[in-house]
């Protein structure tokens, strides 16, 4: 016999539409904003001011970082399929992952162990002797661009601990910070990702989820590139530029290789 099935996401009928419990058109429509019911429907629950104030920060920082790889596969794939946007915008969104934008929950899980941990600065000096000892990157950390801080870091940081959150994380990343700095003799910059992480469990967000509030993030932004690229066809030019900057190499037919 097969398992009930079961959602407490939302219902409809004829006259009603409801979420978690709330009537769309009489008790949400009008009342709570794009950023408060994301988290509604993502948590189960409303944010609190603060909530709202941080979570919007997050959405906000991630949505647009110039001509990324997540930019130029929706431009390629727009020039692919001109009249079906929503699959440039697919396409581009499956970079968000391990090396861009989706990086948090690595930083997050870590913020997250480390915040039931006694010894917080100990944690923090295995955490780090550990990635070294295993000659891994330890995320939220380090960025090929700016130095010596991420602009966006230091914001961030100071706009949430204006709203009000407690504090606990982004005490922790700073905490980290020190003992990776300790560790390599110099200063590595907390980038936007690692203070997001340390933001998101400031508000709850499970992080578990971290990386999907990225996608909704960076979707965002991927628009302006579908619009733009509906106007300058820059898709087809990516194209032609990279293929032009292919030079063909002949094998080594006696090696079986290059």
């Amino acid at each position: 016999m097969s398992k009930e099935l079961k959602t407490g996401i939302a219902t409809f009928d004829e006259t009603s539409i409801t979420w978690r419990g709330m009537d769309l058109v009489n008790e949400l429509l009008g009342r709570y904003s794009y950023t408060e019911i994301l988290y509604f429907l993502s948590t189960g629950r409303m944010p609190t001011g603060t909530e709202t104030k941080v979570f919007d920060l997050c959405l906000v920082t991630l949505m647009e970082h110039g001509m990324t790889p997540h930019a130029i596969v929706t431009r390629l794939v727009r020039d692919c399929n001109p009249e079906q946007a929503q699959i440039a915008m697919a396409a581009g969104l499956t970079c968000v992952g391990d090396v861009f934008a989706g990086t948090m929950d690595g930083c997050g899980y870590l913020l997250e162990a480390g915040l039931k941990e006694t010894d917080r600065r100990d944690y923090c000096r295995r955490v780090v002797a550990e990635h070294r000892s295993a000659k891994k990157r330890l995320p939220g950390f380090g960025h090929n661009l700016h130095k010596p801080d991420d602009p966006r870091t230091i914001r961030l940081f100071e706009l949430a601990e204006e709203f009000g959150v407690k504090g606990d994380a982004i005490a922790l990343i700073r905490m980290l910070s020190e003992e990776v700095d300790s560790a390599f003799g110099r200063h590595v910059t907390i980038n936007a990702t690692g203070a997001l992480a340390a933001l998101m469990l400031e508000i709850d967000i499970p992080v578990s989820i971290m990386r999907c509030i990225a996608v909704v993030s960076r979707a965002g932004g991927l628009v302006g590139h579908v619009r733009e690229d509906m106007e300058t066809g820059s898709g087809r030019q990516i194209w032609q530029n990279v293929e032009a900057a292919f030079q063909y190499e002949a094998p080594d037919t006696e090696q079986g290789r290059y």
